[in-house]
């Protein structure tokens, strides 16, 4: 028997990058609010049994608003944001009743992840129920910890420091890094329990379990899965979403 999928949406960030005063999650995006177009997607996806989004406090309220309007039937709770994104999955996790199940971690401002992508990521988590991390003087595990979308750079990535680059990476062997991302709980919970523990923190669910010895599986996601930083972002979305009606 497949384990319960459970998601975890965080939109509680500041959205600096997108205006002040900009409330990022509810923009909308032809209509609808941002947050819902994946909340959407995973109400429809039958291995997702419940949609966790985590909400600053006092956004909570519009939330529920905006969720009984769309009929989401499987947000049963919402999460408190946190100071940082980190903070906001940990309080997430921390609902979780479910020790056996996987979880989902999604960005609420990535609107257009397909669900076939969000499918093919639960089932490259092959193990149903996985053991712990391994200890830091033992040797790797057979089987991943955790799935992750990707999808290949198409730019020269250089490093630099004080404006002067020191050398050029290799195209071939990076990945710029999506969501969603999908894990055990007891492995992402673990990895999120050590890092909260000594004040490590990352934008990066894998880069946690990464962290504590955990191998984590990349899989191609979608160049259209795109993160809404900026207001240019959203203008790239409608225009995605227009090519897409055409095709």
């Amino acid at each position: 028997m497949k384990n319960k999928v459970i998601a975890i949406v965080p939109a509680a960030g500041l959205g600096k990058r997108f205006g002040q005063g900009s409330n990022k999650p509810f923009q909308t995006l032809k209509g609808k609010p941002l947050l819902v177009w994946s909340l959407e997607i995973f109400e429809a996806i039958d291995e997702i049994v419940e949609i966790i989004p985590v909400l600053k406090e006092k956004d909570r309220e519009k939330g529920q608003k905006v969720f009984k309007k769309y009929n989401l039937s499987k947000i049963k709770r919402i999460a408190p944001g946190g100071k940082e994104r980190q903070d906001s999955v940990y309080n997430g996790l921390k609902l979780i009743e479910d020790k056996n199940c996987t979880v989902l971690i999604h960005d609420g401002v990535r609107p257009l992840i397909e669900k076939h992508l969000i499918q093919e990521a639960i089932k490259e988590l092959s193990i149903p129920s996985a053991p712990p991390l391994v200890k830091e003087d033992e040797g790797g595990l057979n089987d991943c910890d955790g799935v992750v979308l990707g999808v290949p750079l198409k730019d020269t990535i250089k490093e630099a420091e004080a404006g002067i680059i020191k050398k050029t990476l290799r195209r071939d062997s990076l990945w710029a890094i999506q969501t969603p991302q999908v894990f055990p709980y007891n492995i992402i919970l673990r990895a999120y329990e050590k890092a909260m523990k000594e004040n490590y923190y990352s934008t990066d669910d894998a880069a946690l379990v990464e962290r504590y010895g955990g191998k984590v599986k990349i899989i191609m996601g979608s160049h259209k899965n795109i993160k809404i930083t900026t207001p240019e972002d959203l203008a790239i979305a409608e225009a995605l979403l227009k090519i897409n009606s055409k095709s």
